[in-house]
C-alpha cells in the first residue's frame, strides 16, 4: 500500500502534499482504476490529518475526474472509457443503433459465406487499421505552463509508436478538433478531466497514459546518506515540482534537494558542481551527461548520474498500441 507522508513545518501545505501524493499513486497505476482509496479515518490516523482535511483533498481529486464517490461504498480511482468492458462502453450502440445493425448484418453475411469468426475480425480489423493509419493523428495535450511533459511525452510516443506525434497545448485543443475530422488525443491522468471535456463535443477518442511507477527511483532515494545533495533534470516544470514533494515526503529534511529544467544551462551546471546524485529524465539525459564532462576538470568527484529510462509505462504504451491498431 502506497505510505503517505506529511511534513507539517513544511512551506508547502498539508493538503496540497497529500493531494500530489494520491494523484501520483493514481498516475503511476499504483492506485489503479477501480481501487478504492482509504477512508477519510485511515488517512486520518496515517498522516495526522484533519479528516475535513482529507474530504477536501479527495473532492478536488473528483472534480480533476481522477477518482469518483460511490454513496455508501467508499472513494475509487475512476476507470476511463477504454480501461472497461465492452458491457460499459454500450452508449454508442444506443446512439447508433442502425449503424449497430449494419454491423451485425454484415457480420452474419460473412459468416454465411464460410469465413470463421476469427477470420472476420481479420477482416475488420484490417479495414479499420487501414483507414486509421490513412487518417488518424495522434494528439498528445498538457497545459501550456508544463508544456514540457508534453514534449517528453511525444518524444517516447514517437519513439514506441514509429508514427508522428503532435503536441498541443491544452488551450488550443478546442480549436485544432474543430479542424480534424478523426484522431486520439492522448495526456496523461494528471489532465484527462479537462481533455475529456474538450474532446467529448467533437467525438474525438481520448486515451490517458499511465507515468511509470519510478520504483527504483524512489527506493535510491530512501537509501541516500544523510545530507546528500540530489538533482533533478527534467524537461518539465510541472515534474519537477511533484518529485520535489515526494523526495520531501519521504525524507524531509535528510537531504537537499535541486531541481532544475535542462533548458536552464545557469541552473544546470550549478547543479553538476554541487549534487552527489543527478536523476535525469531520457530527454535531458545527454545534455546532462555532457554538463559533467564539461565539468569534469572543475570537480574533485563527478556526480554519479542516474537515467529515468521512461515517463510513459510500458504497459500503457502497449494499451496504446493496441487501441490505434499498431500492434
Amino acid at each position: 500500500m502506497f505510505q503517505f507522508h506529511i511534513q507539517p513545518d513544511s512551506e508547502i501545505p498539508a493538503s496540497k502534499q497529500l493531494f500530489n501524493q494520491i494523484q501520483f499513486a493514481i498516475a503511476s497505476r499504483q492506485y489503479p482504476p477501480g481501487y478504492k482509496l482509504p477512508s477519510t479515518r485511515q488517512l486520518a490516523m496515517q498522516t495526522g490529518l484533519h479528516r475535513n482535511t482529507i474530504n477536501k483533498v479527495y473532492q478536488h481529486l473528483e472534480e480533476k475526474g481522477l477518482v469518483e464517490s460511490l454513496v455508501g461504498s467508499g472513494i475509487y480511482v475512476r476507470a476511463l472509457g477504454h480501461e472497461s468492458s465492452p458491457q460499459l462502453r454500450s452508449p454508442i450502440v444506443e446512439q447508433y443503433p442502425e449503424a449497430n445493425k449494419i454491423v451485425q448484418q454484415s457480420l452474419n453475411d460473412l459468416l454465411n459465406q464460410g469465413l470463421s469468426l476469427s477470420q472476420a475480425r481479420e477482416l475488420f480489423l484490417a479495414e479499420v487499421d487501414w483507414r486509421w493509419r490513412c487518417s488518424a493523428r495522434v494528439l498528445v495535450t498538457v497545459p501550456v505552463d508544463d508544456i514540457g511533459v508534453g514534449e517528453l511525452i511525444v518524444q517516447e510516443l514517437e519513439q514506441q509508436l514509429a508514427i508522428p506525434v503532435q503536441l498541443v497545448p491544452m488551450e488550443e485543443l478546442g480549436a485544432v478538433l474543430e479542424q480534424t475530422h478523426s484522431g486520439t488525443v492522448v495526456t496523461t491522468r494528471y489532465f484527462i478531466a479537462e481533455a475529456e471535456a474538450l474532446g467529448a463535443p467533437k467525438s474525438v477518442r481520448v486515451i490517458s497514459v499511465d507515468i511509470h511507477n519510478y520504483e527504483k527511483e524512489i527506493q535510491l532515494i530512501k537509501t541516500l546518506p544523510k545530507d546528500s545533495y540530489i538533482g533533478i533534470v527534467s524537461l518539465s516544470a510541472g515534474i519537477l515540482v511533484v518529485v520535489e514533494i515526494i523526495i520531501y515526503s519521504l525524507r524531509g529534511d535528510d537531504v537537499f534537494v535541486m531541481t532544475c529544467q535542462v533548458t536552464d544551462n545557469y541552473k544546470l551546471n550549478t547543479m553538476v558542481r554541487r549534487a552527489h546524485t543527478i536523476m535525469s529524465d531520457g530527454a535531458s539525459f545527454p545534455k546532462v551527461k555532457a554538463a559533467i564532462a564539461a565539468a569534469r576538470e572543475d570537480i574533485i568527484r563527478p556526480p554519479r548520474l542516474i537515467k529515468s529510462e521512461n515517463y510513459i509505462d510500458t504497459k500503457s504504451i502497449a494499451m496504446l498500441k493496441r487501441e490505434l491498431g499498431l500492434d
